[in-house]
């Protein structure tokens, strides 16, 4: 007979419970004894189990490699499940198939595949170079191991250190490693076997302690442009969201670069650099953890291209060679642009380029936002408030006085709502079936600006056409563009994924009140200022009083598809949230759960062949909210919609110097959009803007207008700012060409042109325009003073108004200038700062891009590559790339 069980007494029931709280703190902390496995129910799971998956990659069995046949240029192989398969968050593919490519001497391409599933990134996006080297050609050192399988590629003569990049276990952590502080339990790396199924894919590689990290994007990253190598995660899904920190948005590239040093050097010398290109425009998250990067993709294949260097512009014209090199923007394109979602008319448009030129500020393009639709209906403009023949008009007399203009085209189309509404972009598109679809086959729709709306197919056979019927029609109609700015095209739409077949189609209203509309006006003061001594001026002294105080507020005037196994951490929640739905079909079958981060990329390409047939001869000039990796052969990039903060101005840096590693060297922030600015934010926001390479004023409807003339103190800044800029243009110039030709930045950090200098690694308050051009803006308020560090461990010249300090410091003006040091390759009178850029159209081009070609140029031909820009606007033969 068996003794009855103990009274579950109070003292034991609160041992109990104390012994299994002490329990799950230490696996939750990652702690546990010594070859003890946790049970299930206590181990860190937020993803939950749908369609009888594991949801443990420690079950994984990784997979063995078959077959290898040698080739003239690498070698392809056969792998083979290792084991009883784990269901993770999929069915694991038993059999792969995996090609080595030496590309060329410094690059080498993976590819892991599987017979189906899988959705590489279309050849007219990404168009794959031929193999031109062999292994005893290359500088790259390629070992692996057949059971379990796995990679490692090192520099040759450097195979002792750890690999550029490996899948081998032995080069990751010999242990699971536990959560990020503050995140899911998802954020856990269980274990690092190589996982390929038809919904998930997880390859890892090791980083070396403390890694300097560059890249990943697109993210405002909390830690800098060097990215946290500890405690970070990120996520490849675009998503319109306004410029959040720390999670994903607009756009997607997943290529980073590392600098680091060789072991056996000194602290000072030995520094390399080397990149990897994940080809994927999957869905995914990646996390950096202790000694370890891992990669979570929603769908195969693995496409990796891992980059020798050795320095970082080796790397990056090395990345530029695989995803195509920047496009060369219009001489015009330089100069300073002025925008504002909320110039209700044409008049006051018209009024803000008179003003402008009667302060002296020059302007070099002008722009309008969505007021200028008819309803907000793309190819349109309002009879009233825009007629056409006034827009007519209106572009013309730009056009007199040498200046441009440049409308927003948004990623939506209205739909039609009955016979008696005449839109000819919807009736065409539909008769040229060129719309996304449900599954059923019928018209997906979504819910933007217009209301409800449909979306151009990029893989439909006819929508390139008429997307270039429709652009020039609109041109006709009177909008003759320089430029597009295309918006919303991550795309985004209103509805949770589709609306429906049920919705009020003549509902236009969007489901939120729209900025500066009756009850919904920014009322937040601009940040930090005092109310009691509210006013016209901003955050400037009034009375010998800083008005910079604490902010105040015035008073206000299918399952697996849709939801798939494992959950990436995408910001809004589900994949469909605030954009298509992942079950919107194309033409071509393809569903937008595998291609929605290309969306941005092929309205890009749709876009810049129609400018080219529009404009023939001439350099098409787009700027884009959503890209992907590649992109910049055809557009340039804002970088979305930030915050009238002093913050965000600092923010925008780490986002201009991303832009230039990922080949769109045409990029900028606006000037502060969200919110209201002041004085002295605006001051300095446009000094420093003034040294980015794309360079334009923009900010919401409703806000404090924040035009360069509206503050005396600004309007002098502003003109010493575009003066400088303007003299600087050949050296602009030139970099630009240097981008077009060898995928060089436009904007360095600082250690990409001091790469021994480790202390530089996680500078981001101060930025390189060149190799020639050090730039200390202002990023506080109230400052007459800023602290920077000088590279090069020597003697700088100061070339703006300024002095250098003993301490490093430079005393600036208050509200007046802004910091710049040159070096002796740069120097007053490049150009004639005066008037628009069409006025300064150098005949010094030549000369000064001459000087200032880099040295790697190794032939006259090339040399006159880059003379062949000079005439501003012509664009390159294939002889010239």
């Amino acid at each position: 007979m068996l003794d009855p069980a103990p009274a579950l007494t109070l003292p034991r029931l609160l041992l109990l419970t104390t012994l299994t709280l002490l329990l799950s703190f230490w696996l939750l902390a990652g702690i546990r004894p010594l070859g003890w496995t946790a049970p299930r129910f206590l181990q860190p799971e937020t993803q939950g189990r749908r369609g009888g998956y594991s949801n443990d990659t420690s079950l994984c069995p990784g997979y063995n490699l078959t077959s290898v046949t040698t080739t003239s240029s690498g070698f392809t192989g056969t792998l083979s499940l290792a084991g009883p398969a784990c269901q993770a968050y999929g069915t694991d593919v038993p059999s792969l198939s995996l090609s080595l490519t030496y590309l060329n001497t410094h690059t080498v391409r993976i590819l892991i595949s599987s017979p189906s599933d899988d959705f590489p990134i279309p050849d007219l996006l990404l168009p794959r170079l031929p193999p031109s080297s062999s292994e005893e050609d290359s500088k790259l050192t390629v070992k692996w191991t057949e059971s379990p399988w796995g990679v490692s590629v090192w520099r040759k003569g450097e195979e002792e250190a750890l690999p550029l990049f490996s899948t081998e276990r032995r080069f990751l952590p010999a242990e699971p490693v536990p959560p990020i502080e503050g995140r899911d339990g998802s954020t856990a790396l269980r274990a690092f076997n190589f996982v390929y199924e038809d919904q998930y894919v997880q390859v890892d590689t090791p980083l070396p302690p403390n890694a300097n990290i560059y890249g990943l994007g697109e993210i405002i990253s909390s830690s800098g442009f060097r990215r946290d190598p500890n405690n970070s995660i990120g996520t490849n899904w675009a998503r319109d969201a306004a410029d959040p920190v720390d999670q994903n948005e607009y756009g997607v590239h997943p290529f980073w670069l590392e600098h680091r040093q060789s072991p056996s050097s000194s602290s000072d010398e030995g520094w390399k650099s080397h990149g990897v290109f994940l080809a994927s425009a999957a869905g995914a998250d990646y996390l950096l953890r202790p000694g370890v990067m891992e990669w979570r993709l929603l769908r195969g294949p693995v496409e990796l291209y891992v980059f020798a260097g050795p320095t970082a512009g080796e790397v990056l014209g090395q990345y530029a060679a695989v995803v195509g090199k920047p496009a060369m923007p219009p001489y015009w394109a330089l100069g300073f642009h002025l925008c504002r979602w909320g110039y209700t008319t044409v008049n006051e448009t018209q009024a803000q380029v008179t003003k402008m030129r009667e302060a002296g500020i020059p302007l070099e393009a002008m722009w309008n936002d969505i007021d200028l639709y008819e309803a907000y209906r793309d190819f349109t403009t309002d009879g009233v408030s825009y007629p056409g023949e006034e827009m007519r008009a209106f572009i013309r007399g730009l056009e007199e006085n040498g200046q441009h203009y440049v409308p927003i085209v948004d990623a939506a189309v209205a739909k039609v709502v009955n016979a008696s509404d005449i839109y000819d972009p919807y009736t065409r598109g539909t008769e040229l079936d060129v719309w996304l679809k449900n599954p059923d086959g019928s018209e997906y729709v979504g819910q933007v600006w217009p209301g409800y709306t449909v979306f151009p197919d990029w893989y439909a056979e006819h929508t390139q056409a008429w997307w270039t019927e429709a652009l020039r029609n609109w041109s006709a109609s009177g909008v003759e563009f320089s430029g597009i700015w295309l918006d919303m095209n991550e795309a985004s739409s209103f509805c949770d994924g589709s609306c429906g077949s049920g919705i009020d189609i003549s509902n236009t209203t969007p489901p939120f009140i729209l900025p500066g509309l009756p009850g919904s006006p920014v009322t937040s003061f601009p940040e930090g200022y005092n109310s009691t001594l509210w006013g016209t001026s901003g955050n400037i002294s009034v009375n010998g009083m800083l008005t910079y105080g604490t902010g105040r507020k015035r008073a206000p005037e299918g399952d697996e598809i849709n939801v798939p196994p494992y959950t990436v951490h995408n910001a809004e929640g589900r994949l469909s949230v605030h954009a298509l739905a992942t079950n919107a079909t194309h033409a071509d079958g393809t569903l937008e759960l595998v291609a929605h981060n290309l969306w941005g990329a092929m309205e890009e390409y749709a876009t810049y062949n129609t400018l080219l047939e529009m404009f023939p001869g001439e350099r098409p000039f787009i700027i884009s909210r959503s890209t992907f990796a590649g992109v910049g052969k055809w557009t340039g990039h804002w970088l979305g919609d930030n915050f009238s903060l002093w913050e965000y101005m600092y923010l925008s840096i780490q986002g201009v110097l991303q832009f230039q590693f990922f080949m769109i060297p045409m990029v900028s922030a606006q000037d502060g959009f969200n919110g209201n600015t002041d004085e002295d934010l605006c001051n300095r926001w446009m000094q420093m803007a003034a040294f980015t390479p794309f360079y334009r004023n923009h900010n919401v409807r409703g806000a404090i207008p924040q035009e360069p003339y509206r503050w005396d103190s600004v309007a002098n800044a502003s003109r010493i700012a575009i003066a400088a800029r303007y003299a600087l243009l050949p050296y602009w110039y030139t970099l630009f060409a240097n981008a077009t030709l060898y995928g060089l930045p436009t904007v360095r950090p600082l250690w990409y042109e001091f790469p021994q200098e480790p202390e530089l690694s996680g500078v981001d308050r101060q930025f390189m325009v060149g190799p020639s051009i050090l730039v200390t803006p202002v990023l506080t308020p109230n400052a007459n003073q800023v602290e920077g560090i000088f590279p090069g461990r020597g003697s700088v010249t100061c070339g703006s108004p300024g002095s250098v300090s003993a301490t490093g410091g430079c005393t600036s003006n208050a509200m007046g200038a802004l910091v710049v040091h040159a070096s002796g390759a740069i120097g007053p009178g490049d150009g004639d700062g005066d008037g628009t850029v069409a006025s300064s159209r150098p005949t010094a081009l030549s000369s000064r891009m001459s000087s200032l070609a880099p040295s790697s140029l190794s032939s006259s031909s090339e040399l006159s590559s880059i003379m062949s820009f000079c005439d501003g606007s012509t664009t390159m033969s294939s002889s010239d790339s």
